[in-house]
């Protein structure tokens, strides 16, 4: 297995982050890009904060899950 690069790596000056329609525009969102075929996974409030990389197997399985009800309780916090 290949390691994931480190995040600090990347270069975000182009980067095309998504966020949320529910996040309600408040700052409070985590956005979502994809760079060099890796999933990054950012916090809207702290932009200089270098994201968390995963890969597209990875956020595959996380995003498959959320649409599965896997992850549902954290709608309770």
């Amino acid at each position: 297995m290949t390691a994931k690069p480190d995040p600090s790596s990347f270069d975000l000056t182009s980067v095309k982050w998504t966020v949320s329609k529910y996040s309600g525009g408040g700052g409070n969102c985590v956005q979502v890009a994809v760079k060099d075929g890796y999933v990054l996974i950012g916090d809207s409030q702290n932009p200089g904060r270098p994201p968390q990389v995963f890969t597209p197997a990875e956020a595959k399985a996380w995003l498959l899950g959320a649409k599965d009800t896997d992850f549902d309780f954290l709608l309770d916090l």
